[in-house]
């Protein structure tokens, strides 16, 4: 396996442009390019990371610490269709946990639609623990946490 040869590295505004440009190869579709903000690199871009291969970005992870709690967030995280289930968004995980623990936080904490069931399966497998009241298919949901109708699985894990 591969996985001792990739470096994690900070995402730069050119990698930010890329991983933009190519947003079907990471999420299948374009669905979430509203959500990656500029503000990410430059304002949170001490935490803002990818994984390249050969030049080519084939993981990235976007997150931030709160302002109001020592709670490190991870906004998106993301894996080029042909590079996924290797283990990368775990490595960048740790990555990001590691220096959230360095800043003091104590918890991690993530946000995905109810319908996401492979994130939600992914950060299940990551130890976090899904918050919010029950909903009829049993799966916690804090209602609506993204404006009125816009249910979120919001998981934490102590760190």
């Amino acid at each position: 396996m591969h996985m001792a040869t990739e470096q994690i590295s900070h995402c730069s505004h050119a990698d930010f442009l890329a991983i933009r440009k190519n947003i079907e190869n990471y999420w299948g579709s374009d669905r979430t390019l509203s959500v990656h903000h500029p503000m990410f690199i430059f304002e949170f871009g001490n935490s803002a990371y990818v994984i390249k291969e050969k030049q080519e970005i084939i993981a990235y992870l976007f997150g931030f610490l709160s302002q109001t709690s020592p709670t490190a967030y991870v906004h998106l995280v993301g894996v080029h269709k042909d590079h996924q289930y290797k283990g990368l968004g775990t490595k960048l995980y740790k990555h990001f946990i590691e220096f959230a623990q360095l800043q003091g936080c104590n918890k991690l904490k993530a946000i995905t639609s109810p319908t996401n069931t492979q994130s939600i399966s992914f950060h299940q497998k990551l130890g976090m623990s899904l918050i919010g009241e029950l909903e009829e298919n049993g799966l916690p949901i804090f209602k609506d946490y993204s404006g009125e109708g816009q249910d979120r699985v919001v998981f934490e894990k102590n760190i």
